[in-house]
């Protein structure tokens, strides 16, 4: 795909997925906003990738920098046209009765309100644009319980839901609202899970996790007209038909 003159915000853009993004997107001639708390990892980022990326530092729960990052990606390069969804943790990973009630909303204010915030304050740009593509990094947990996972699952239920919303009030206006649920990757969350012991998640092997790069190929086929059919879905990566409409395999 050529993405020449389009700009891409991506939240957690400083490792895994969304620097793997970052690195996608702009190869794909895209200006890239990379958005995230760790400011000194995306300033190396956006140096590596040269004058197409910006470095956002950027604390997503809060609603004021999410705002703010946007209107900064507008001054940079004139435009916000895609949007990705990424930033999200993990932990705690612990039963209902014993998670801190602080660090189990702590999730929920990142991989659900993040996402929101991310939609509430690109939606206004991309809606007076006339359009644009907002993609959700989501999982299969958003269906399916897991021991120890109770936050994580909800909010990841949660920010699927928010993408069925922003397809079902935008979609006639030219917003692409889109989930992606990659499978298990290879990065530092699937260190964090390895670790915790807790659920048939933690059992699995490094080899056994796609790279990042993948979903990475998976974001930028989603915004192809070839995607459309998934509006307002989840594209399942795990699907060897998607891998290979996407060419990872």
């Amino acid at each position: 795909m050529d993405l020449t003159g389009k700009t891409v915000m991506i939240t957690g853009a400083s490792r895994g997925i969304g620097a793997a993004a970052a690195r996608v997107f702009a190869e794909a001639g895209a200006k890239v906003a990379l958005v995230a708390r760790s400011g000194d990892a995306i300033a190396e980022l956006a140096g590596e990738i040269g004058p197409a990326a910006v470095a956002i530092p950027c604390e997503i729960s809060r609603y004021w920098e999410v705002e703010q990052a946007v209107q900064n990606c507008l001054k940079a390069f004139g435009s916000l046209d895609i949007l990705v969804n990424n930033a999200g943790v993990i932990e705690p990973i612990a039963p209902l009765a014993a998670a801190d009630p602080a660090e189990w909303g702590a999730v929920i204010d990142i991989n659900t309100k993040g996402v929101y915030h991310g939609m509430r304050a690109a939606l206004p740009v991309m809606l007076e644009a006339g359009g644009g593509s907002i993609l959700t990094i989501g999982s299969g947990a958003a269906h399916d319980a897991l021991e120890g996972w109770s936050a994580y699952c909800t909010s990841k239920a949660g920010a699927l839901m928010l993408t069925r919303s922003a397809d079902t009030e935008y979609r006639d206006k030219g917003i692409r609202a889109i989930s992606l649920s990659p499978g298990t990757v290879a990065t530092q969350m699937q260190k964090t899970i390895k670790a915790s012991g807790v659920n048939p998640v933690s059992e699995l092997e490094w080899t056994d996790h796609i790279p990042p790069e993948w979903v990475a190929k998976a974001l930028l086929w989603m915004c192809s007209a070839e995607a459309d059919v998934h509006l307002g879905g989840e594209i399942r990566l795990r699907d060897e038909a998607i891998r290979r409409q996407v060419g990872v395999i």
